[in-house]
């Protein structure tokens, strides 16, 4: 699975190298330095080998997708999800003669991808903010999750780039909007259903947006309503909702998924949780007392970090705070809401819930960040 020849590991290499050149030109659309990105990027490289280390070892999904890639290729139907994951990977085994550690590589340039917009993002967000603000930032980027997560082969390097690149178009959506529709396609890709709250959060944000003139609401919005009209029916099917009909068969699917996942230790019981405790389950646990094996622990550490981020966000919420940067707020709150609650309620799983968390926290994070306002220093007398 490592290598079956030297070539191999000469082509992985090159992978890693061609890695340096993407990113050094999508670091300027970014808004992003060179040194700034190149750190990040072998940051994010040094996780992607611990976590090939751990699937080498101790298996995992990333294995069972290089596995069918290599073993079937290209004899399944292309199709969305985990499907769709194979499919590419067939392209990099079965055309390319990529390793299972090249293959790690290739994702792992998307997931760098999405670090950097990530880190672009929160920098304009506390351009204006203290230094403990900035730091703060600094030290969310470089959380071990965040590049964990994303930089195996599997659906969540594609998605947390899909989420970043989706923010970062948000910042600006007049000038970005082609960004956009490449987020929702990647996110498409992987997990239609979070495509379609992608889309349904832009129609509905863009619709009720009284800055923009009827006219423009009326012929955006159509397009946005007929984009959801198409993405909907494959995120339900996806899901498995393709039957429903009924708010019963979708009350009956929600607790039919609360009971899966349940067998590992990192599993909880949320069908008896009440809305507002299943959401912070989903957020921040696991706590440090809560963590059974080293990667829960370094979650946990993670989730103090996130939650104690929360209610800094909150409070200045509460203040009414101004944002500190221009941002379609209405779009980044609806679809975080929106994705928030489906995985909350259906996620029993906080092992799965650590990876998934990050195709909205940093839209979360981002919108927290943003409107916590720099103390005021008194001017000397």
């Amino acid at each position: 699975m490592l290598s079956s020849s030297a070539l191999q590991l000469i082509s992985a290499f090159l992978v890693f190298v061609v890695g340096l050149f993407i990113i050094s030109g999508v670091r300027k659309y970014l808004d992003s330095n060179l040194k700034r990105a190149l750190l990040l990027y072998i940051w994010h490289t040094m996780l992607c080998m611990v976590y090939f280390w751990f699937i080498f070892y101790k298996g995992g999904d990333a294995a069972m997708y290089f596995k069918e890639a290599s073993l079937y290729g290209f004899d399944n139907e292309f199709s969305l999800g985990t499907a769709g994951i194979i499919y590419f990977t067939s392209l990099l085994v079965q055309v390319l003669g990529l390793s299972f550690l090249g293959c790690f590589l290739v994702f792992n340039i998307f997931g760098s991808i999405g670090l950097i917009a990530f880190d672009s993002i929160l920098k304009h967000a506390t351009q204006k903010s203290s230094r403990h603000l900035k730091l703060l930032a600094t030290i969310i980027v470089f959380l071990p999750s965040v590049s964990f997560w994303s930089s195996a082969v599997g659906k969540d390097s594609i998605s947390f780039m899909s989420a970043c690149l989706a923010l970062w178009a948000a910042l600006n959506f007049k000038k970005r909007i082609i960004l956009f529709i490449v987020a929702v396609l990647a996110m498409l890709l992987v997990r239609p259903h979070i495509a379609a709250a992608m889309v349904a959060a832009y129609a509905l944000a863009f619709i009720f947006d009284q800055r923009v003139s009827i006219i423009q609401r009326l012929f955006i919005g159509s397009i946005a309503i007929i984009s959801s009209a198409v993405v909907v029916p494959l995120a339900m099917q996806y899901a498995g909702l393709g039957d429903a009909q009924n708010a019963a068969d979708i009350e009956a699917y929600i607790e039919q998924r609360q009971g899966h996942n349940l067998e590992g230790g990192s599993s909880v019981d949320i069908s008896s949780m009440s809305l507002p405790m299943q959401l912070f389950t989903y957020l921040f646990r696991p706590l440090p007392f809560e963590a059974n094996s080293i990667f829960a622990l370094a979650a946990s550490v993670d989730n103090i970090i996130l939650l104690f981020l929360f209610i800094l966000g909150a409070i200045a919420i509460f203040k009414k705070s101004k944002p500190l940067v221009e941002s379609n707020r209405a779009f980044l709150w609806i679809y975080t809401m929106m994705v928030l609650f489906i995985l909350a309620t259906t996620t029993a799983n906080l092992g799965i819930a650590m990876r998934q968390k990050w195709m909205f926290a940093p839209i979360l994070i981002f919108l927290l960040i943003s409107v916590i306002r720099p103390r005021k220093i008194r001017a000397k007398v």
